[in-house]
């Protein structure tokens, strides 16, 4: 049924060099793999068989493991360009490649992981944030036989499945590092927003309940506009377009950019998210957690206090919280890892370590 589902038996894991390459960086091309579940049980209680997760992995398999989580839509790519991955899997940095293992997979609904669009349309089974991290645990103990982590990384949604990450297994990590997140539940300007997507899509005739032939035009506008509207930074965007034609110009760029998303996708993408909520746990937390989060991110404005009220709920937690500036992009300020590559360093060479256990 999916034109591009892997058969073979759960756990079979197919090796291939990534197209990807690191060579901004100077790192080793990333090696690229499938893990499959013969049959995977969601939480809505709908059932898939072989599902696949594909993922990308950088280093030695035999040192520590650490585990990288994207953002929602976000390619892998990001992770891999030199604003990141250039700042931080280096020599000498914060996650040397050699003194780690480093996977990165992409989440249900992603990249080459099993999604909607590979044929079931409006009728795959729909997810959340929990299936996810549960799928990525399945990765990680049946795909790869690795016991422990000495890092969990996330940064959006995948710093969300993060503090998800610490309450489902609090034993599998050494450390967590969620960024550009927060554990209460999707609400005020966050949600709105992410529920306008969906509406916005769905209201278009040509979405046709999710059978079309041809991507509806609101996923390039409704998608720009939540882009706009949730990431950027204000302070950055005023820099970059101080006048309309310089701010027209940022607009019709992001216009005449090629759809390369799919609306089913993107649908359940995005409503993945409805029900997270990590705060009713919070105290099964047990590894050491560095907090990175933005003072201009807008999905999570620092103005509401809420994460600053909870953290005394958990056992050991550090907020690393970036100021504003005109350098700074708002919800998207963490693909610049030169705002916290040295603390992340310091808080990783300072946390202890289990013993033999990755």
């Amino acid at each position: 049924m999916f034109n591009r589902m892997i058969s073979g038996v759960a756990g079979a894991i197919l090796l291939t060099l990534s197209p990807l390459t690191m060579a901004a960086s100077a790192l080793p091309t990333p090696k690229e793999a499938d893990w499959v579940a013969k049959e995977f049980t969601f939480n809505s209680g709908e059932k898939l068989k072989d599902l696949r997760i594909h993922y990308f992995t950088l280093g030695d398999r035999n040192k520590p493991a650490v585990l990288l989580l994207h953002g929602t839509n976000q390619p892998v790519s990001a992770l891999l360009a030199p604003g990141f991955a250039g700042e931080l899997f280096g020599p000498g940095q914060a996650l040397d490649i050699r003194k780690y293992f480093i996977i990165i997979p992409e989440g249900i609904g992603s990249g080459k992981s099993s999604k909607p669009s590979d044929g079931l349309r409006m009728t795959f089974p729909h997810y959340d944030y929990d299936d996810m991290v549960t799928a990525q645990y399945r990765l990680i103990k049946e795909g790869l036989g690795i016991s422990h982590l000495r890092l969990v990384m996330g940064y959006s949604m995948g710093g969300m499945q993060t503090w998800l990450w610490g309450e489902k297994y609090p034993a599998m990590m050494d450390t967590l590092v969620p960024m550009a997140s927060q554990p209460n539940e999707l609400s005020g300007r966050n949600w709105m927003l992410r529920r306008m997507l969906i509406e916005s899509i769905k209201g278009d005739p040509a979405w046709a309940e999710g059978n079309y032939h041809q991507q509806p035009p609101a996923l390039k506008t409704a998608n720009i506009m939540f882009s706009i509207a949730t990431t950027g930074g204000t302070l950055a965007y005023q820099h970059k377009a101080p006048t309309r034609a310089l701010a027209d110009k940022l607009v019709d760029e992001r216009l005449a950019a090629p759809v390369t998303a799919d609306a089913n996708d993107f649908i359940y993408i995005w409503n993945s998210s409805a029900d997270y909520n990590a705060l009713p746990d919070l105290k099964r937390i047990k590894a050491p957690m560095l907090i990175i989060n933005s003072a201009d991110d807008e999905r999570n404005p620092v103005e509401t206090g809420i994460l600053k009220g909870e953290l005394h709920r958990i056992k050991k937690a550090e907020l690393l919280l970036i100021p504003a500036s005109a350098e700074t992009s708002g919800h998207g300020t963490m693909m610049q890892a030169k705002f916290y590559k040295q603390k992340l360093k310091t808080f990783l060479a300072h946390a202890p370590k289990a013993q033999d256990k990755h």
